[in-house]
């Protein structure tokens, strides 16, 4: 018989997360999630790696933006993010002082709206907090530094030291915010925040809007898509690994994987896919939509490496439950990493592709 014996001795009080994962997540989806932590702490989270992070579904509203993601950002955790607007946005709620409340979800909902009351599932807020959030984002992308099309990235960018800021002003008088915005920390250490399609959000709805009273502001699309292949393609291209950790499914996980493929179909550049892959999804594979697929179908797009499939994991199960054991998890087990500011290189990363695809263009 091959594999590891099933026998695990009875659970007693006091447990940490690392034994717990280690000792008691054996079989079915504990087992794979049990590999995901592995596969993150152990292998992703090596110092030559770099590590890509997509998010869909209603994370942040959870609260999970400053209780997870800010951790993992600001322990260098994760190097790039390819999130929906949605998670952006509603993200901005608590760091600007705004509170939501967790209740049970069988309510009267037509009563919520006669009250004013929004709910996503079991976690509602005042309507006030949407058009106080599209507020401050609004008189933001008034300053002169938004007039003008940019990628999502340096949007992004732009807005976290807005939200910082604010984060901070709210502090000193002490009235500080319940969480961290992830863009704020994401801002001060340097990660790109991508978002596929940024129109299909709040933000989106905004920056439209302020187009229509003669602004400037707007979203360059292509760019973000130059941008985050050069992500990829710097650091294979430097010797390095490259791996996706995928919260979900949808337009983040395929933003983030085509990355292989504009490489290597497009560009034209020698490549063979991303070395490591963790996707967390309750979503069928049969039903044939890009939010089940495996890890060995992305293989035959070119989107992971062949060779290296022992290092890809799918574990079905939702998001809020296996996000916060994985971070405990590779927060237990793994001391901090530098943190690359990708940021900070990604005109340098995006000449060098450039350059390369010229060169072959040329060949």
């Amino acid at each position: 018989m091959q594999g590891r014996r099933l026998d695990p001795r009875p659970l007693a009080a006091g447990i940490g997360v690392g034994e717990l994962v280690d000792d008691y997540f054996l079989s079915y989806n504990a087992g794979r999630l049990r590999e995901a932590c592995h596969i993150y702490a152990e292998k992703m989270l090596q110092p030559d790696v770099t590590v890509g992070l997509t998010i869909s579904g209603a994370l942040t509203p959870t609260g999970l933006g400053s209780a997870v993601f800010v951790p993992l950002v600001e322990a260098g955790f994760v190097d790039w993010i390819v999130s929906t607007g949605a998670n952006v946005y509603h993200d901005m709620h608590r760091s600007l002082g705004f509170s939501l409340y967790g209740i049970p979800p069988q309510v009267d909902d037509a009563a919520l709206r006669r009250e004013g009351i929004i709910r996503i599932y079991d976690i509602v807020f005042d309507q006030e907090v949407l058009f106080k959030t599209d507020a401050f984002i609004a008189e933001a992308l008034k300053a002169p530094e938004f007039q003008k099309r940019m990628g999502t990235a340096e949007m992004h960018y732009r807005l976290g030291r807005c939200l910082r800021e604010r984060e901070k002003s709210l502090a000193a008088r002490g009235a500080g915010p319940a969480g961290r915005s992830l863009l704020g920390a994401a801002y001060e250490a340097g990660v790109p925040v991508y978002t596929s399609s940024p129109g299909d959000s709040s933000l989106g709805m905004g920056v439209a809007a302020l187009r229509l009273q003669g602004h400037e502001v707007g979203f360059d699309p292509e760019l973000d898509v130059n941008e985050t292949a050069a992500i990829v393609y710097g650091a294979k291209k430097t010797g390095g690994r490259s791996g996706v950790l995928i919260l979900g499914g949808g337009s983040p996980k395929n933003f983030a994987l085509q990355t292989e493929p504009q490489i290597q179909e497009i560009y034209g550049l020698a490549e063979k896919g991303h070395d490591y892959f963790i996707q967390i999804t309750d979503a069928r594979v049969d039903t044939g939509g890009l939010s089940g697929a495996t890890s060995q179908e992305a293989v035959t797009w070119g989107k992971v490496d062949p060779a290296q499939l022992p290092d890809t994991v799918v574990c079905y199960t939702d998001t809020t439950i296996a996000l916060p054991i994985m971070a405990a998890y590779a927060l237990a087990r793994r001391a901090p990493r530098q943190q690359r500011r990708l940021y900070d290189r990604r005109a340098s990363m995006l000449e060098t592709l450039a350059s390369d695809f010229r060169r072959k263009q040329k060949s």
